[in-house]
């Protein structure tokens, strides 16, 4: 899942990141209000985490531009302003949460979660897909009971694909999901991914899980 994390501190950014890539998570850095809305303007975000205190244009005026502009990326204000007047504001203008500074990472990574299943309109963090039962919340995958080690990596595709369970997904679409702005992801490591995938998921003389239809791309069953 893509994450903007839109703050003007550069050890908050830094710390965050690093947190949210060993989830798995693609994560993108904004360190004003501009930039965060040419990146929100430019890719398709899961979340966007986004401070009120910004230089540049300030972080209410950012979330009002993007609601008016039509982006419909879930929105996390993660900020030090604590009034209730403040917590109003933003969610009338379009936060779908509020997170006060200084805030415990666990809970900005469950209230991040709480959005990513609200997008796909799931109410459980749990996904069962037959054998394999994939918990979203401790981001943690288990086939007939025995945990299965997937690399973040791993963990982020099988989990795109099983909210969207059925979908055909191109590469193309994959390298979307799964790339930063600032990097880049070729068609042969999702190859790598989904080979590594259906090594860990798949059972010998049991129907296959993650398929693929040919000329098109990758699904779950």
């Amino acid at each position: 899942m893509k994450i903007l994390l839109v703050d003007d501190s550069p050890r908050l950014l830094r710390s965050l990141s690093q947190g949210l890539k060993k989830l798995g998570y693609a994560v993108d850095l904004a360190s004003d209000g501009e930039q965060g809305l040419d990146l929100a303007e430019t890719y398709a975000y899961h979340v966007i985490v986004l401070d009120l205190m910004l230089p540049g244009v300030p972080g209410l005026e950012v979330l009002r531009r993007l609601r008016t502009r039509g982006n419909g990326a879930h929105i996390l204000i993660l900020s030090a302003r604590d009034r209730v007047e403040d917590r109003v504001k933003g969610l009338q203008l379009g936060a779908d949460d509020y997170l006060v500074k200084p805030f415990a990472f666990d809970e900005l990574c469950a209230r991040i979660q709480a959005l990513v299943r609200r997008r796909h309109e799931s109410k459980s963090p749990v996904i069962r897909l037959g054998p394999l039962t994939i918990d979203t919340a401790r981001r943690e995958v288990s086939r007939d009971g025995g945990a299965l080690h997937l690399t973040p990596s791993e963990y982020a595709l099988l989990e795109l694909l099983a909210y969207r369970r059925g979908n055909v997904f191109s590469q193309e679409q994959l390298i979307e999901h799964l790339r930063r702005s600032d990097s880049a992801v070729s068609s042969n490591l999702i190859e790598v991914l989904v080979s590594g995938l259906r090594k860990r998921i798949h059972a010998a003389g049991e129907p296959p899980i993650l398929r693929t239809r040919r000329g098109f791309g990758y699904y779950v069953e």
